[in-house]
């Protein structure tokens, strides 16, 4: 069985598209199609079925995509372990989506300097399901904001940034008090679907602030843009991107004790992979202490 059929059919499921997956594997649409058919006719039964324009496993694909991903983890893991887990093979890591652009590229820059032969796959995805990528050996790393849970068993997580909530305001309000600018300007809340809108939920909540809600968005740098073009205020952790962007915004400290997300790095703690991620871990803290 070729792993490259194998490869292939994960990433049709994962993406559900094969179009996605040529993309993702720099292949045409029609070379996915041919792996995903080869490997149904070596295993004897259909492993994907078309809903529209996208795609779904079968009841057998289903069955089949956590044995082919444990089997695809172990060829990596075969290779990198001729190498000492670093400078051979592919670092797949995971990153949360507003930490895409204002993280990743100065840490990979700097790791890219130490190993210049090193290969990255990137999966952006929220932290909770970056989590359990790792966990489960589909990713190697992730840069996430620290989980309400504890991480699966053999992981690690180290803490990289502490960022307390702010008011951001545009700059014609900065001299106002944040309760009064939460509780009388209109309202863009960060998505409460993901912790920093939880935290800043709570917040509201905790000290009966009602706010005039504006919109819901999931993107720290969406909410600052909004707010600069003073459409309304927003409760955001204090995400050092959201000020080198140049945007006419600004922080207002909270006048109570400001809950705080923690963003850090998920990696496996056992297997050759992990010389790697700690090797990650030192770059990102050396760019964000």
């Amino acid at each position: 069985m070729d792993t490259r059929y194998l490869q292939s059919f994960v990433a049709v499921v994962e993406l559900g598209s094969m179009a996605e997956a040529a993309r993702r594997l720099d292949l045409t649409p029609a070379a996915i199609a041919a792996r995903v058919r080869a490997l149904e006719d070596d295993v004897g039964v259909p492993l994907v079925q078309r809903a529209g324009r996208s795609v779904r496993p079968t009841e057998a694909g289903l069955k089949m995509l956590e044995r082919a991903r444990n089997v695809l983890r172990d060829v990596r893991d075969l290779r990198a372990a001729t190498s000492g887990g670093v400078s051979l093979g592919e670092l797949r890591l995971g990153v949360f989506i507003s930490a895409l652009t204002g993280v990743l590229p100065p840490v990979l820059e700097r790791l890219y300097a130490r190993f210049p032969e090193l290969s990255v796959f990137v999966a952006p995805g929220g932290s909770v399901e970056l989590c359990r990528q790792v966990a489960g050996g589909a990713l190697d790393a992730a840069i996430v904001v620290e989980p309400q849970f504890a991480v699966g068993k053999g992981c690690r997580f180290e803490t990289l940034l502490e960022e307390p909530l702010v008011v951001v305001a545009s700059e014609a309000l900065a001299h106002r008090d944040a309760h009064e600018l939460l509780a009388t300007e209109p309202f863009i809340r960060y998505d409460r679907s993901v912790l920093g809108g939880q935290l800043a939920d709570r917040y509201l909540r905790d000290h009966g602030i009602r706010v005039r809600q504006r919109l819901e968005i999931d993107s720290l740098m969406a909410v600052a843009a909004l707010v600069g073009r003073n459409l309304g205020v927003a409760l955001l952790p204090d995400w050092a991107p959201m000020w080198r962007a140049g945007m006419k915004i600004a922080r207002v400290p909270l006048p109570a004790r400001a809950p705080v997300r923690r963003v850090g790095l998920v990696w496996a703690a056992q297997g050759p992979r992990v010389a790697l991620a700690q090797a990650l871990l030192a770059e990102a803290q050396a760019v964000l202490s």
